[in-house]
């Protein structure tokens, strides 16, 4: 297989239960219509057996009520309903303990947030902040949320449809996977700098390079897949670590902390603990004048 990008409906075949993908049908609850947000595919499965909530990109549509929304882009409908399956998710498990929360596996093909005007006026950065809190919200009442990159992980449709996960897995760059904050041209653009010397620093800098290995280096990617095939085993293996993580206390090894502990252990931030720690000593040095003000 050539890549994964534009085939997330395909990506939820080859990692779920076969057959048991239901789509906009989740928990007892009916989600909203499969003309709303059409670039979001949601719904229950199963994952060995045990019930998940998938979330995914559906590259290959276009929402016909908002033009900047093709290609895998997550639009404010899409976010919203994004964020609905993760809402209706917590409480169809809110009576259950940690171990019976039953998984969100997000499947992120995404090349950012739609851009246009309309899209900014009705509110899209409220949309995608809302599919952000969801899934933190989600992560922290004891479902293991784990994001599973096979084409495009992009600005911010990454911030809201993956970087809340405990973990994130990447297909091999082998496949074409992306990921990366922004282009090298938008980097510059906001720097000042020249486009030369950020191509030059991205060679050997993570935090301005693109790819997978390059965020395996800086602990935002837990795991790379060599191979699709190997996509379900991986992803089964991940989400037993996670319960058994969050069953054991761990929490400081999952979700963006978890990934800031990891980049320090990889090497990829070796300044993040000598910049918390500077925080935290001019934080302590000031706190009296305002907390006791």
């Amino acid at each position: 297989m050539e890549n994964m990008m534009g085939k997330g409906r395909l990506g939820i075949e080859m990692i779920v239960d076969p057959g048991s993908f239901a789509e906009n049908d989740l928990a007892g609850f009916v989600l909203p219509a499969a003309d709303y947000g059409p670039g979001a595919v949601v719904g229950g499965a199963r994952l060995n057996g045990r019930q998940c909530t998938v979330i995914a990109n559906d590259a290959m549509v276009r929402n016909p009520r908002f033009k900047v929304v093709v290609a895998g882009i997550i639009g404010l409908e899409e976010a919203y309903k994004m964020a609905s399956a993760v809402y209706r998710t917590i409480e169809a498990d809110a009576a259950r303990p940690g171990p019976e929360k039953r998984p969100l596996l997000l499947i992120v093909d995404t090349p950012g947030n739609g851009p246009g005007k309309l899209e900014e006026i009705v509110g899209m950065n409220k949309a995608t902040g809302a599919y952000q809190l969801a899934l933190a919200e989600a992560r922290k009442a004891g479902h293991p949320v784990l994001a599973v990159v096979i084409g495009r992980a992009i600005s911010g449709a990454f911030l809201c449809h993956g970087l809340q996960a405990d973990q994130i897995l990447s297909l091999s760059s082998q496949y074409n996977t992306m990921i990366h904050v922004m282009p090298l041209t938008s980097i510059a653009r906001i720097t000042k700098q020249d486009l030369e010397r950020l191509t030059e620093l991205s060679k050997t800098n993570p935090v301005f390079a693109a790819g997978p290995d390059f965020f395996f280096r800086l602990g935002g990617v837990e795991e790379i897949i060599e191979a699709p095939e190997a996509m379900r085993e991986c992803v089964l293996r991940h989400i037993d670590e996670i319960y058994r993580l969050k069953a054991a206390g761990r929490t400081d090894r999952l979700g963006p902390w978890g990934r800031g502990e990891l980049g320090d252990e990889r090497g990829g931030r070796v300044t993040r603990k000598k910049v918390l720690a500077r925080m935290n000593e001019q934080f302590d040095a000031m706190a009296d004048r305002y907390l006791n003000a």
